[in-house]
């Protein structure tokens, strides 16, 4: 497995992490003043292996003094069941952990059943479904302490 470099979003990379974003989550796809707007809340990451984009993480941080923080990992089909989710999402987790976070979300396209098993695999349970209101297929948020 090539070693991945992980790095957060610049205005270099912006556009990878979107460009990910949109591949995986094709339900919602974001445009490029979106994506910045949520780089000013969020902590946003790219992640590439021999020089090739292979994903993208966010993590939202808690708010208002909640344990809660929420970590999105996002690896591009061709690149997935190679490690590399495993080592975004520890890195993710870490962040979030240095944040004050204790308890962990994550959202989840349904249709990406490769997304959900992961969840799963790592502690994840369904607590709520969101279906957006311009359509498209539900959203799964998933919990874990």
């Amino acid at each position: 497995m090539p070693r991945l470099r992980i790095a957060p979003v610049t205005d270099a990379t912006i556009e990878d992490w979107r460009r990910a974003h949109n591949v995986i989550i094709p339900d919602d796809p974001l445009a490029l003043d979106e994506v910045r707007e949520r780089a000013g809340r969020n902590h946003l990451e790219v992640a590439y292996a021999d020089g090739e984009l292979i994903g993208c993480s966010t993590v939202r941080p808690p708010r208002d003094g909640s344990p809660v923080a929420t970590v999105i990992v996002r690896v591009l089909p061709a690149y997935r069941r190679r490690g590399y989710g495993e080592e975004m999402y520890a890195r993710s987790v870490a962040h979030a952990r240095a944040l004050g976070a204790t308890v962990f979300e994550t959202v989840v396209l349904a249709s990406n059943t490769d997304g959900l098993r992961f969840a799963e695999s790592h502690g994840f349970l369904e607590v709520d479904r969101y279906y957006p209101p311009e359509g498209g297929g539900p959203f799964i948020t998933l919990s874990r302490s």
